[in-house]
């Protein structure tokens, strides 16, 4: 399990720098605020960059992290993982909306705080639990040769 869990979070730390360049960009513009296309709309900044994320996270699970596992999804899992991908993308954004509206901290450091860090670590604790058992749950079967 510690393997799985190593190239689990490799995986998700690819993804997750792919998100978080494309969310501070969409969102902060990276300084620049004029450039920033959804300044105004953090919560739809992190879905969308999260749904790129998403995607090269799918690809890297099914082929890296979780190889040796196999899925009785017909659609190899993609359906099942989109749909707890997207789930649990709920923890982060609810940690960036209680930054951005309770505490009132609309700054870049305070959202990738709440967002990519706390929401994040929360998030992706919650994924591979479930990633592993409803997606990938299944042990490829190794055939023995008796060397006779």
């Amino acid at each position: 399990m510690a393997g799985e869990i190593g190239r689990y979070l490799a995986v998700g730390l690819g993804a997750t720098v792919v998100a978080v360049f494309l969310f501070n960009w969409l969102v902060h513009g990276f300084g620049m605020t004029d450039f920033a296309p959804l300044n105004g709309h953090p919560i739809l900044g992190y879905v969308m960059a999260n749904l790129v994320g998403t995607a090269i996270s799918y690809r890297g699970t099914r082929s890296w992290a979780f190889r040796h596992r196999t899925t009785t999804h017909p659609d190899g899992g993609r359906t099942a993982f989109v749909a707890i991908s997207v789930a649990t993308m709920a923890i982060p954004m609810a940690c960036l909306s209680v930054s951005r509206n309770v505490l009132v901290l609309d700054d870049p450091w305070s959202d990738n705080v709440s967002a990519n860090v706390i929401g994040l670590a929360l998030a992706n604790a919650a994924r591979f639990v479930l990633t592993r058992q409803l997606v990938f749950g299944v042990h490829k079967e190794v055939e023995v040769l008796d060397s006779v």
